[in-house]
């Protein structure tokens, strides 16, 4: 079975959510496979404080949950299946799922990106309850509470230092002898009154029931502390776009700022295409190309941009 559409998105976190509301009310017919769980990573949180419009905060859950509404009420189509092949060599370009395929003149990937975990069992049911990914969005849940970072890179020297403005202590938890962070960020770790490194150090298991209450290392050593934030790293929701766009030695999408694209008729009208990748009508959003910020608001930003840019990509060229 084939569908077409003028933009399809791949992907339902903030990003897509977002491209989604933009692309429907611009009168595109709009088809968002969202996968069989949608949401993206605020699925997995608590209450969000840092999203504009919440003085009070909200759930996670429920953010998404709006945010799809929202879509659903312009005119989105949500198919909550897997995207299982993509075909970018062609257009109308061709998009896969369960069963079914879906054809369209523009294509925005918005798949994210999965924070790796340590991959214990104790630890993937307190995230949300202590354990956490995301300084930047639960530091102040842990004033002068004791808390543990896990990872040796700038990332995880990030993190220590903005939970050192409000918990009362931060130890830093790396499995080997040194850090791989850059030389500034590890001065300014070290030196830091409120944080401490444990080396060589690797945890087994986050001691909880209803909230983090501790930790055991390797060793049979435990340790009571009240969160346990995991640095070490972030892999792109990307395999299926292999060899159908550029990707960069880590496997995020790359974008590729398009100076002078011209439609059939010799128009330039490709100044504003900052979101395209390195195929042309094929657009990114989201944490799938973003290494730096990695935030619900920075991802709908880029949800927003990709979908003005596709309408453009739809009607002018």
């Amino acid at each position: 079975m084939q569908t077409d559409y003028d933009v399809i998105i791949i992907g339902s976190g903030p990003a897509g959510l977002t491209a989604g509301i933009y692309t429907s009310r611009a009168d595109l017919k709009t088809l968002c496979v969202s996968g069989r769980t949608w949401g993206g990573q605020l699925m997995q949180t608590t209450l969000v404080e840092n999203f504009p419009g919440f003085p009070e905060g909200i759930q996670g859950p429920e953010l998404m949950a709006n945010m799809r509404k929202q879509a659903e009420k312009f005119g989105v189509t949500f198919v909550d299946e897997d995207v299982t092949k993509v075909e970018f060599g062609h257009t109308p370009f061709v998009v896969k799922a369960e069963n079914k395929e879906y054809r369209s003149r523009a294509v925005i990937i918005a798949t994210g990106a999965e924070f790796n975990w340590l991959g214990l069992p104790s630890e993937q049911r307190l995230i949300g309850r202590g354990v956490s990914s995301c300084a930047t969005c639960d530091a102040a849940f842990f004033r002068n509470k004791q808390v543990i970072v896990v990872g040796g890179g700038d990332a995880a020297m990030e993190e220590a230092l903005v939970l050192a403005k409000f918990a009362s202590k931060v130890t830093v938890v790396h499995r080997r002898a040194e850090f791989r962070a850059s030389k500034i960020m590890q001065e300014r770790v070290l030196h830091h009154e409120k944080i401490a490194v444990k080396w060589n150090s690797e945890i087994t298991e986050v001691i909880g029931e209803s909230k983090v209450e501790g930790v055991v290392f390797k060793n049979g050593e435990k340790m009571a502390v009240d969160g346990v934030f995991v640095a070490i790293g972030h892999s792109p929701m990307t395999n299926i776009f292999a060899g159908q766009v550029e990707l960069d030695e880590k496997g995020f999408v790359k974008k590729i700022n398009y100076g002078e694209v011209k439609n059939d008729k010799g128009k330039v009208i490709g100044a504003a295409f900052n979101m395209m990748t390195s195929v042309p009508g094929v657009f990114t959003a989201g944490d799938v190309h973003d290494l730096h910020y990695k935030q619900a608001i920075t991802a709908a930003g880029y949800g927003c941009e990709a979908a003005l840019e596709a309408e453009k990509w739809v009607t002018e060229v």
